[in-house]
C-alpha cells in the first residue's frame, strides 16, 4: 500500500480561515482547497493508495469537535486514515483515547505550536504513558525560532522518547522544519519515525544526504503536507534529491502503511 502519511482537510466552513493561517503562518502559498473531495482526488491522481489526514485541536473545545470530523472522515472514505486529537487543557482526554479506539483510529496528532503547548510539558506526560503502543503520535517538528524557544524541536522529542518508550513518534518535516542540523545530531539513527513533509524544498543536500545515510530508511515515510504541496510533486522532487530508483519510491512510499499495520 503506497501511503501519503502527512496531509490535512478540513470542514468546508472553515477550510479558507484554514489555508489563511497556514499560508500566514508558513508563507507558503498553499496548491489544494484544503477540502476532502479535493485530497482524494489528488492521492489518486498521483498514484497513491492512501493518505492520512490530520488535525490538531488547538483549544480544549476543539477536542471532541475534532475528532467527530475525524471518525466521520474516515468511514466517509475508504482511503483516508485519520488521526485523532488530544490537548492538556481538555480534562476527558482519556475518555477521547478509548473512543477514538473503539473507532479504529490508528494514531494522534499533536501540533505545540499551534495548541501552544511546549512538547515537554508534563500536563502531556499521563497522555503518552496512556498512549503507549495503542497509538503513533504524529508530532509536528521545527519552526523557524531557535529550539530554546520553539514549542517543538528535536531536542523535547529526543527526551520523549526515552521517557515514553511504547510510543512510536513520527517527527514530522525530516525530524524538524528548519531544525535539520538538530534532527541529525539527535534523532537519526533512533527508533522515530520521519516524514518528508514540507521539506525537501527547503533543506540542504547536504544535510539531507547525511540524514538519508543515518537514519534507518525503513524510518522514512513519504508526506506531501497537501495542501501545501503536490503529492505527486514532492515525490518527483524526493526521487531527483535522493536519486531514488523506482524500487526505493516504491519501498519509502510503502513504509507508511507497514508504520501503521495496514
Amino acid at each position: 500500500m503506497l501511503l501519503d502519511i502527512h496531509t490535512h482537510a478540513f470542514h468546508p466552513k472553515i477550510a479558507h480561515k484554514a489555508l489563511a493561517h497556514l499560508q500566514g503562518h508558513y508563507g507558503i502559498p498553499p496548491v489544494g482547497s484544503g477540502l476532502l473531495e479535493d485530497l482524494d482526488s489528488t492521492i489518486r491522481k498521483a498514484g497513491l493508495d492512501g493518505y492520512v489526514v490530520h488535525t490538531a485541536a488547538t483549544a480544549a473545545a476543539q477536542v471532541v469537535p475534532a475528532n467527530n470530523f475525524a471518525m466521520a472522515l474516515s468511514e466517509s472514505c475508504p482511503r483516508a486514515i485519520a488521526f485523532g486529537s488530544v490537548h492538556p487543557d481538555y480534562e476527558e482526554w482519556e475518555a477521547q483515547l478509548r473512543r477514538l479506539k473503539s473507532h479504529g483510529i490508528r494514531g494522534i496528532k499533536l501540533h505545540p505550536e499551534f495548541q501552544n503547548v511546549w512538547l515537554t510539558d508534563p500536563r502531556l506526560e499521563p497522555i503518552f504513558e496512556a498512549i503507549g503502543d495503542t497509538f503513533i503520535v504524529m508530532c509536528h517538528m521545527g519552526d523557524d525560532l531557535p529550539p530554546d524557544q520553539n514549542h517543538s524541536c528535536p531536542f523535547k522529542l529526543a527526551a520523549l522518547v526515552k521517557k515514553f518508550p511504547k510510543v512510536q513518534f513520527i517527527a514530522a518535516h525530516l525530524g524538524g522544519y528548519r531544525h535539520w542540523k538538530y534532527a541529525l545530531d539527535v534523532l537519526a539513527g533512533t527508533s522515530v519515525y520521519m516524514d518528508t513533509s514540507s521539506s525537501l524544498q527547503y533543506i540542504d543536500d547536504e544535510t539531507l544526504q547525511a540524514l538519508w545515510r543515518k537514519h534507518p530508511r525503513e524510518k522514512f515515510l513519504f508526506g506531501s503536507d497537501w495542501p501545501l504541496f503536490d503529492p505527486a510533486d514532492e515525490m518527483k522532487l524526493l526521487s531527483k534529491r535522493l536519486k531514488l530508483s523506482d524500487s526505493d519510491l516504491s519501498d519509502l512510499l510503502s513504509n507508511g502503511a507497514k508504520a501503521l499495520g495496514l
